[in-house]
């Protein structure tokens, strides 16, 4: 219920132009990032599409290539600082990136994931194992991901 209440007060907030405004800056900033990624060397799994608010990369070259897969791909993101995007969604696109920048993101703060993602990708060509060892840099390392939908543990320890 909160995050429904959430999405109303926000709606209410900004008004018909306030929404129109963020959904024109959602669609800015995902279309700026697919050229931006794009002219990086990804591949964009749909590159005649132009994006709405979001946009999928596909790594299914860099994984044949080098071993490394997009969920390596994205923990090492993290070390970077970067929210890492949802991964294998669409499970249509392999080795998928679904990359969702919000309206509230500056030109500098897409620029620096976009050279968080070229540097992830030259670690995944030179040093394939650091990328799937990956994340380093957090109070948690890397989980057992199979393990921890088996055995959810809800428990807060202080």
């Amino acid at each position: 219920m909160g995050v429904l209440l959430r999405a109303w007060v926000y709606a209410r907030m900004l008004g018909r132009d306030g929404l129109r405004r963020v959904a024109d800056f959602a669609t800015l900033n995902a279309n700026y990032l697919a050229a931006e990624l794009n002219k990086a060397g990804f591949d964009l799994a749909f590159p005649w599409r132009r994006a709405s608010h979001e946009f999928i990369v596909t790594l299914k070259r860099l994984k044949a290539a080098t071993g490394v897969s997009a969920m390596d791909f994205a923990k090492r993101l993290l070390d970077y600082g970067c929210h890492a995007p949802t991964t294998y969604f669409p499970m249509l696109v392999p080795e998928c990136l679904l990359i969702e920048p919000t309206e509230t993101e500056s030109k500098e703060t897409l620029d620096v994931f976009v050279a968080a993602m070229v540097k992830v990708k030259a670690e995944a060509e030179l040093e394939p194992d650091r990328v799937k060892g990956a994340p380093y840099t957090l109070q948690v390392k890397r989980l057992d991901d199979v393990k921890a939908a088996r055995e959810l543990d809800l428990a807060w320890r202080a």
